[in-house]
């Protein structure tokens, strides 16, 4: 009973404008425009580091290179971080990156591994913090609504949804399509109001 008297009190309230006049109405908000520019996108890992650089323009999406840096366990996690900063400062320098987009960090399964992981997220972020690029973090979940429209899709549904909205013949490896869904998440996700 006082579910439905709520009801019914609440559709009067609608149908009688809601009892705001047009000035109290709030303003509309402003049209807003997509992303534009070139975006390093990174999933890191201290042997599976996957980058991805997009240049973003107003007639689309176009990869502009995409690489899994593969580093053998016998190498030492020092050497490992060194690649890791070289890669990363090889594709800013090649592609004059406007901005840089990382996966979080969210789960791990030990402090060992977090460690690990941790020192790998520094190597990458540390060159373009030092250029001071505009660099940002996105949780799994942010990075898979936003390219898939579902937080759980698995890495093979990410491959395929980066393989078609950056319309690639063939899906890319997991590090690699994980890495431009960082950047595509970016890109969708960041807008600026037009002025």
């Amino acid at each position: 009973m006082a579910k439905s008297s709520i009801r019914k009190q609440w559709a009067r309230h609608l149908a009688s404008g809601g009892g705001s006049t047009p000035s109290s109405r709030p303003a509309v908000l402003p049209m807003k425009k997509p992303f534009r520019g070139v975006v390093l996108g990174i999933d890191p890992s201290l042997r599976g580091m996957g980058l991805a650089v997009i240049d973003f323009q107003s007639s689309g999406y176009h990869l502009r290179m995409s690489q899994t840096l593969k580093l053998h366990p016998k190498h030492s996690n020092t050497y490992c971080l060194g690649q890791i900063a070289h890669a990363v400062i090889k594709a800013l320098d090649e592609h004059a990156c406007d901005a840089v987009a990382v996966e979080e960090t969210i789960y791990v399964q030990n402090f060992r591994t977090a460690q690990i992981l941790g020192a790998a997220r520094g190597a990458a972020i540390a060159i373009p913090a030092m250029r001071n690029l505009a660099l940002s973090e996105y949780p799994p979940l942010r990075i898979k609504q936003a390219v898939a429209g579902y937080g759980r899709a698995s890495k093979e549904q990410i491959a395929r949804q980066v393989q078609a909205l950056l319309q690639l013949p063939e899906a890319l490896p997991f590090d690699e399509s994980d890495a431009a869904a960082v950047a595509l998440c970016h890109a969708l996700t960041t807008q600026s109001a037009l002025t």
